[in-house]
């Protein structure tokens, strides 16, 4: 099918997409908000491509498919603000928060970065980087300053999904696509990972001085009703429900968004249950519809259009066709890999590593081969070197209105430095064992 589209249609598209991606990285200056861009350019993008290619049947099927998996990251996203949401509507992050005393920038700063590092494997990046974002927000007053650990957490909890198959969604496809094992992938992109987290952590810890003001401690009246024993409850309720998404995955072999709508589920029983005896008001306030109502839905719909319009350069062939120029016109395997990685900060990594993964069997390159341990490494981090190059950078950047140039000004060239860094330690490590 894609061999008879003419070629004209993927440049046409390939135009388009770039005109999308510069009004959404233009937001502040155009003054109009980036998900209408992404959203005009990913229905855009399918319709020049319905239009032009004389085969609606098979169009229509690639947007259901895609779709398909599209809507998982989506009910996924909703699921974790809704539960992010709710503990905070409880006073739950307080606990946190009243326990981290720390104040000085620089301490802070690797507290919370090492923190997301190791959350992240457990977790994954966009779960791990929902909760964090939110806890930074209760820990530092400054928005400037409050931005600059933002941006860390994207790179800590990219770094940490690397090197855990549950971590990222790229690391878990290599997982469940036989080219990777579990243990093996934790014990040879460790390094590598933290590398990738250190670099960074140490350029901007000269770059930061003083101490940070903590905001004002804000509770919903709501939550100032329910004693400490019932806000740590909601705190480890909702935790713990983040945690089990993992592992009720590995049990059931379902998709994650299923493990997620199902702790939602549990901790709409609890709130149900537990405030049936309080005030109507309370009540409301500290339910779960209400914690619906306050997620960030235009943030939820910027990843449905940009997603719809990266998955439209996919089934055009732009993408593979990508991924097979550097494949067949650089014979350095390890340069092609980096390169994925960095055009992973600017395309959605998992057509790219699924690019991959079609055009190399295991009788070329065995089970955890340095290949698919280094693409695992290149994939994961390689989106932190732009906002919108990362599940983890997208909801962030939705959470706190983070601006496309701020974010490349200030943070991509030291993603840039740890990510190189990383790789290089990748490539020794593995001249060496």
């Amino acid at each position: 099918m894609l061999e008879s589209i003419n070629t004209m249609v993927p440049i046409l598209m390939v135009i388009v997409f770039i005109l999308g991606y510069t009004a959404i990285a233009t937001e502040h200056k155009i003054h109009i908000n980036k998900t209408a861009s992404a959203l005009f350019t990913g229905i855009v993008l399918w319709t020049i491509f319905i239009v032009f290619v004389d085969n609606t049947t098979f169009i229509n099927q690639e947007l259901r498919a895609h779709l398909g998996e599209i809507s998982e990251i989506l009910f996924f996203l909703m699921g974790a603000m809704t539960i992010v949401e709710t503990i905070d509507s409880h006073g739950g992050f307080q606990i946190i928060t009243s326990r981290i005393t720390q104040t000085d920038k620089r301490k802070l700063l690797w507290v919370v970065s090492i923190i997301t590092f190791f959350l992240s494997a457990v977790l994954d990046n966009l779960t791990t980087t929902i909760v964090m974002v939110a806890l930074i927000g209760k820990l530092i007053k400054d928005r400037e300053q409050r931005l600059f650990y933002v941006g860390m957490v994207v790179i800590a909890a990219n770094a940490g999904g690397a090197w855990s198959p549950i971590g990222d969604v790229t690391t878990t496809m290599l997982w469940i696509g036989n080219q990777i094992t579990a243990g093996f992938i934790i014990k040879d992109t460790f390094i590598a990972s933290a590398i990738n987290l250190v670099v960074p952590l140490i350029v901007l810890s000269f770059m930061m001085k003083g101490h940070v003001e903590r905001p004002g401690v804000e509770v919903d009246r709501a939550a100032d009703l329910l004693s400490r024993r019932q806000q740590t409850e909601m705190l480890l309720l909702g935790v713990g429900g983040l945690i089990f998404v993992p592992i009720f995955k590995v049990i059931t072999n379902l998709p994650p968004y299923a493990g997620m709508m199902f702790s939602l589920s549990i901790i709409w029983f609890y709130t149900e249950l537990r405030h049936k005896k309080m005030p109507k008001e309370t009540r409301t306030a500290l339910s779960v519809p209400r914690s619906l109502s306050r997620i960030d839905m235009p943030s939820i719909l910027f990843f449905l259009g940009i997603l719809l319009a990266i998955h439209s350069l996919q089934s055009v062939g732009v993408l593979g066709k990508a991924a097979t120029y550097l494949m067949e016109n650089i014979s350095n395997m390890n340069i092609v890999i980096i390169l994925i990685g960095m055009l992973s900060a600017i395309v959605d990594n998992v057509p790219l590593v699924a690019a991959v993964q079609g055009m190399f069997d295991l009788t070329v390159f065995p089970t955890n081969s340095h290949f698919w341990t280094f693409l695992a490494y290149a994939a994961g981090t390689g989106g932190s070197m732009l906002i919108i190059g990362s599940a983890a950078g997208v909801a962030a950047m939705g959470i706190e209105k983070i601006d496309f140039f701020w974010y490349l000004r200030r943070i991509s060239w030291i993603a840039l430095l740890g990510y190189l860094a990383g790789a290089g330690a990748f490539i020794l490590q593995s001249m060496i064992v």
